[in-house]
């Protein structure tokens, strides 16, 4: 709570004004975007939401902290499925509770688009489509939009955008709560990015985010 209000500041502070904002259906992301325009005092702002920026599932890995996967298939397995770029967890059984075909957020998309287990390749692939479809439209009538997704989800905006290779979007650590801002050209590809706030603030909380994808710190998935 305490990054998105300050993400709002910087925001605020760089003389952003975002005319629209796109983020995922997860809670996390949409409280995230509450708590920044209320920062700006923008929270008029209109707000588009879809699944397909939503963070990558991982299948029978979801609800597991790292410990719980560690011991259950081992620790090397469990990197290799959160730190590679096509590999998937095991997926879930649609009777599995856990399965997206139970979670209302889910409940209009046709049965094959639901994700049993996701790889970052995945994640990529049903991201693109929102990119061009909505995000686009809305860069060529907008001089500022506001993205607010999930590690994952901004590691495949930023995979496209960057033209990253698939082995260097494994190595891709987006520090959690800090603004990364593009100037796009008239072909909207990066002319130049940068983040907002502190540069040792922003290594501190990126060094964080790959530590806790080399499994140095318990979370949960």
């Amino acid at each position: 709570m305490e990054e998105a209000v300050e993400a709002g500041r910087l925001m605020r502070d760089a003389g952003l004004r975002p005319s629209v904002v796109h983020e995922s259906l997860l809670l996390r992301a949409i409280q995230t975007t509450q708590l920044a325009l209320a920062e700006m005092e923008m929270a008029w702002v209109p707000v588009k939401r879809s699944w397909r920026l939503n963070e990558r599932h991982y299948g029978d890995l979801q609800g597991l902290n790292k410990k719980q996967t560690a011991d259950r298939y081992g620790e090397e397995q469990v990197k290799l499925w959160r730190r590679s770029y096509d590999v998937r967890p095991p997926e879930l059984d649609p009777s599995d509770e856990r399965h997206p075909s139970h979670d209302p957020r889910y409940a209009t998309l046709p049965p094959e688009l639901l994700p049993g287990a996701e790889c970052l390749k995945d994640v990529v692939d049903r991201m693109l489509p929102y990119w061009y479809d909505s995000i686009v439209p809305d860069l060529l009538l907008h001089p500022c939009v506001l993205v607010s997704a999930h590690g994952n989800s901004l590691r495949a905006l930023v995979k496209h955008l960057d033209g990253l290779g698939d082995q260097e979007v494994i190595e891709l650590n987006i520090p959690t709560g800090v603004p990364r801002v593009y100037e796009l050209d008239g072909d909207l590809r990066p002319a130049s990015w940068r983040y907002l706030g502190d540069p040792h603030e922003v290594e501190k909380r990126a060094a964080a985010v790959r530590a806790q994808a080399s499994g140095s710190k318990s979370s949960t998935t």
